[in-house]
């Protein structure tokens, strides 16, 4: 059974795993993103393949990365979260790594993971929107990833959906990805407890008393002790993701969403207040089918999962070892 890498490069972590032709993670190292430096960023992501690749004996590479992809599956146009504008992040890489590469944006890896071995298993449109820093989203339509005639389709997260809103990291405001994603929810906390620090107090006391130290993760866990605050802001996190899924699926029309990220690991206290505010939101409800709204199966390792499945699928079509 062969061995791949994959890759997931997001806003503030690298995770790189070994997996098997099952989708099953071998061995899992997890790095910080140097997210401001680019050879700083790319040279870790060459020392955590070399790392796992001396232990294992894989055949090929996937790079999932959080920017927009060009069509040519190998250059960065543009990252939100990272230095990246117009990388050749494949040339880069492809020397010092000395394997069979491929390039894919990080929610199109994302979608496909969960569409071979996930939550979206045989379905015939599976729409992914992974809430992390941002939001990152996937589309697979008959088995195929769909990338848009440029390489950057399915930026979900940066549709806009409050007109002259927050400003996001993309230079626009009112992005989506600023009302539901591990940014919003670290927002939502911070401004809570400064107008309000005694309903704020569990946030404050997880943070150490610091605004500043407030972020996503420490909303998830409180959200899951049950804090009423926390949980508050989860609920309307929820509503947002769903008002959003309504305005996809007028587009789309995907037989299942699959949410999945680290914002999702709050499980049922964002996802029930997304179904119903997506059932209520959605054109022509009464009279259409409803999809589904899942968690992602595959947790937060859905991502280099698919990217290593898509680079060891690219060395099948081409044996010869040329990615193209």
């Amino acid at each position: 059974m062969s061995l791949a890498i994959g890759v997931d490069i997001g806003g503030t972590k690298i995770a790189a795993g070994v997996v098997d032709e099952a989708g099953r993670i071998v061995e899992l190292e997890r790095r910080p993103t140097p997210g401001q430096d680019v050879a700083a960023t790319e040279q870790t992501i060459v020392d955590i393949v070399r790392s796992l690749a001396t232990r294992h004996d894989v055949v090929a590479v996937g790079i999932g990365a959080a920017g927009w992809i060009a069509h040519d599956r190998a250059t960065v146009l543009f990252s939100p979260h990272l230095a990246w504008r117009n990388e050749p992040l494949r040339t880069a890489l492809a020397d010092r790594i000395a394997l069979p590469l491929v390039v894919e944006n990080d929610g199109n890896a994302t979608a496909w993971a969960e569409y071979r071995f996930g939550a979206a298993r045989d379905a015939a449109v599976a729409a992914s929107i992974t809430l992390g820093t941002g939001i990152g989203g996937g589309l697979v339509i008959d088995g195929r990833l769909y990338r848009g005639a440029n390489g950057v389709g399915c930026e979900y997260g940066h549709a806009t959906v409050v007109p002259d809103g927050r400003r996001c990291a993309c230079g626009n405001r009112g992005c989506w990805e600023m009302y539901a994603s591990g940014t919003a929810l670290a927002h939502d906390a911070r401004e809570l407890a400064e107008v309000a620090p005694v309903a704020a107090h569990r946030l404050l006391e997880l943070s150490g008393g610091s605004l500043d130290a407030l972020t996503g993760p420490l909303v998830t866990e409180a959200a899951r002790d049950g804090d009423p605050a926390a949980v508050e802001i989860y609920t309307l996190m929820g509503q947002w993701l769903g008002r959003g899924l309504a305005n996809l699926a007028a587009v789309i029309d995907p037989d299942v969403f699959v949410i999945g990220g680290g914002v999702s690991q709050a499980g049922d206290l964002l996802v029930e207040p997304a179904r119903s505010t997506f059932a209520r939101s959605l054109t022509g409800r009464g009279f259409r089918p409803v999809a589904r709204v899942a968690l992602a199966e595959l947790g937060p390792q859905a991502g280099l999962v698919g990217a290593a499945d898509l680079a060891r699928r690219d060395l099948e079509r081409f044996p010869v070892g040329q990615i193209t």
